[in-house]
């Protein structure tokens, strides 16, 4: 059974190889979406159409290097991207993408390294979940103290309360209706606007 921390990572993959393909599943034990796609044009395609937490690239691809299909990922996405590519072209395509969140790795891959890489970015991509949950509340935290603000400032204006009368106001009436201090401020501000 799934607990509410828990996290499911949709990832895609984008190589030609099979072999790859499989040598990335292996890593991915646990992940409830993988999709793949062979060249850089489906893939952009499927990025557009959805959201994906990691995007694995297999360089080079049937219509480009994949460096291209990186940038464009990290750039217009959330997604985290790991490009693979050949060992003779690594350093200068590592200096090119790392600046723009593009975790490369060379080929010819390794097992070990793919899982690592893989772990690496599925726990970053926890890590920004885990924020991303944290500035939601903090942002639902703000629109409620806007909320009884504006009922108490509405109550200090128009009925002449002190600004502590009016938050003990505010906490009375959700008391008294069983309601949330937010429902019972835009109750207020309703009645009074």
């Amino acid at each position: 059974m799934a607990g509410k921390d828990d996290i499911y990572h949709s990832i895609l993959i984008v190589s030609q190889s099979e072999q790859f393909n499989s040598v990335v599943r292996q890593s991915l034990v646990g992940i409830s979406s993988i999709e793949c796609r062979k060249s850089a044009a489906t893939a952009r395609r499927s990025i557009l159409e959805r959201y994906y937490d990691i995007i694995v690239i297999n360089g080079p691809l049937q219509d480009e290097t994949g460096e291209s299909l990186a940038l464009d990922a990290a750039e217009k996405s959330n997604a985290l991207v790991l490009l693979a590519i050949p060992r003779e072209i690594y350093e200068d395509v590592q200096d090119h993408v790392t600046d723009h969140g593009v975790l490369v790795i060379p080929k010819p891959l390794t097992r070990s390294r793919v899982d690592k890489a893989i772990r690496y970015l599925t726990a970053v991509q926890k890590k920004i979940h885990v924020l991303e949950r944290k500035n939601v509340k903090a942002e639902e935290k703000l629109e409620e103290m806007r909320i009884i603000n504006k009922a108490k400032f509405l109550l200090v204006e128009q009925r002449h309360m002190t600004e502590d009368q009016a938050h003990r106001f505010v906490g009375k009436q959700a008391m008294d209706h069983g309601i949330s201090r937010k429902r019972a401020a835009q109750s207020i501000i309703d009645d009074m606007e």
